[in-house]
């Protein structure tokens, strides 16, 4: 029985669709669309929250769409060991409702990215890498004005202590440096995951790098990862 894949809907998700697509189409697993003011999760196994604008960002990013009902749910599924992946605008979701460290601030620019970056895996034993078997960084674009990392000393430190950062920004050869780091996020950090390992938030869009009609396929590896957990 292939596991079921559950995408939330807020007011302003514009990946929703996307995320959908590559998961249904491309990717062969079963997929639902979840509304956020609904409260049943429909039997998902693994949790989407996708990239986009929810709520507008008023207040802070993700801060109005933590306090849809809908998650409620999920934040009861992922404290029960539920898998949850919160990609860019679904990363500041998580961030806000507690499931994961940190927040997130403006870019360092103080302007809107929107380009490919290099993301090298910096923990291979997860939910969400652990199908990654290439050699190199994977290519996944980022869009974002507010992707920009940060927390306190005490909360970095425990996120190296206990392998909870997923990607880091780098070169296309792994080389770690400011200049590609596209918002200024601390440690070059492009995603984390929770203790328990089954949470991740990232702030790339590998949803957008699947269909090999677009040339790019490296985001399949992140979804296929889940698939091989989950089965």
């Amino acid at each position: 029985m292939k596991p079921k894949f559950g995408v939330v809907i807020f007011p302003g998700s514009n990946c929703d669709h996307d995320a959908y697509y590559a998961l249904k189409k491309i990717m062969n697993a079963d997929a639902t669309f979840l509304w956020h003011k609904d409260r049943d999760l429909q039997d998902s196994n693994v949790i989407i929250l996708p990239g986009g604008f929810a709520y507008g960002d008023y207040l802070r990013c993700g801060a109005i769409a933590r306090f849809s009902p809908i998650m409620n749910s999920v934040i009861e599924f992922a404290n029960k060991g539920g898998i949850v992946l919160g990609i860019c605008n679904g990363f500041q979701v998580l961030l806000e409702a507690g499931l994961l460290p940190g927040v997130m601030i403006k870019n360092k620019s103080l302007q809107f990215v929107c380009k490919n970056v290099y993301l090298t895996v910096k923990n291979k034993n997860t939910i969400f890498t652990g199908g990654i078997n290439t050699g190199k960084p994977l290519k996944i674009p980022v869009a974002h004005g507010e992707g920009n990392y940060f927390a306190d000393d005490n909360t970095l430190k425990s996120l190296q202590d206990n392998n909870q950062i997923v990607f880091q920004y780098s070169s296309k050869d792994g080389l770690y440096a400011e200049e590609f780091n596209p918002n200024g996020s601390t440690l070059n950090i492009a995603g984390i995951m929770n203790k328990k390992g089954n949470v991740m938030g990232m702030m790339p869009h590998p949803e957008r790098v699947c269909d090999p009609v677009l040339g790019k396929t490296d985001g399949q590896m992140i979804f296929s990862s889940i698939l091989s957990s989950v089965n």
